[in-house]
């Protein structure tokens, strides 16, 4: 899934999240906030410097403990050397335990050459679906992850502002993915009068083969897919209501961002030319 260098993390799709991701993160670094839940230290200190990453640009490791301890020269070094290893993981009697890294939800974002180069660290997308599930973030903590991270998912971050203002609450969907919900779910094929369940499958097809690595540009396409079509859901399955954001409030979300509009609508066509496709492959049984 990744290997040991501070200079690379692999992490895959949205069912590599699922399937690998976030339950290995979720029994290493915590299932619940350590504010609200008894954690191990180690848990704790992964979710603060998580925290950190959230909440800034890209970080040298130095740069993090500083934010920590301010201007603490000593503990700020001792602190250091601690991330370092929460990074890279260590290897105690043989036995290699996985850092951020390893796991995918940090990668190297560029080296600073300050006295000398350090590498830059910040959130993968991974990392961002994990401090959305469990860090227990504020919605004024993730208004400011959204900024950060706005070039990194900028069909989503990068429309924050304005999807709150159509939206309201319900801009915060992504914590929904985030948990897992919805993803590969059969029962939202009765959920909805929309094409949520065709557009989904064909989400899942369309990246299946990049379950270990895959572009950080295309799992941006496929989070924001999901966050879009996912508002066709009503808010509760079993709920006889047409979608959980009014149908009027959505279409104005691309009538007001042509961008977006040609954007998500091409992965539409997209999928109604795979479904014709596959029409006529079930139809040659006929023929049979």
């Amino acid at each position: 899934m990744s290997n040991n260098s501070e200079n690379v993390a692999f992490y895959g799709n949205l069912y590599s999240y699922k399937l690998y991701t976030r339950p290995t993160a979720l029994r290493m670094f915590g299932s619940k906030s350590y504010k609200k839940s008894k954690s191990s230290k180690h848990q704790e200190n992964i979710q603060k410097m998580l925290k950190i990453l959230a909440l800034n640009d890209p970080l040298t490791t130095w740069s993090m403990a500083k934010i920590q301890l301010f201007e603490d020269t000593e503990a700020v070094r001792v602190k250091e050397k601690e991330y370092r290893r929460m990074l890279v993981g260590r290897r105690d009697r043989g036995k290699k335990t996985p850092g951020l890294l390893d796991i995918g939800l940090v990668v190297n974002d560029g080296i600073r050459y300050t006295k000398g180069a350090s590498n830059l660290y910040r959130l993968s997308l991974h990392g961002v679906l994990y401090c959305l599930d469990v860090l227990d973030m504020t919605e004024k903590e993730i208004d400011i992850m959204a900024q950060k991270y706005a070039k990194v998912l900028p069909f989503v971050f990068g429309r924050w502002n304005s999807l709150k203002s159509h939206l309201g609450s319900d801009v915060h969907r992504l914590k929904v993915l985030a948990s897992g919900t919805f993803l590969d779910n059969i029962q939202i094929s009765k959920a909805s009068n929309f094409p949520v369940y065709e557009i989904l499958t064909y989400l899942n097809v369309k990246y299946q083969d990049d379950f270990e690595t895959i572009s950080e540009s295309d799992l941006a396409d496929q989070i924001s897919c999901w966050y879009y079509t996912t508002f066709l859901l009503p808010s509760q399955l079993r709920s006889k209501k047409m979608s959980s954001v009014n149908t009027a409030k959505w279409k104005k979300i691309f009538e007001r961002d042509l961008e977006l509009k040609d954007w998500y609508f091409g992965f539409v066509d997209e999928a109604e030319k795979f479904y014709k496709a596959r029409f006529t492959t079930i139809r040659k049984l006929k023929k049979i």
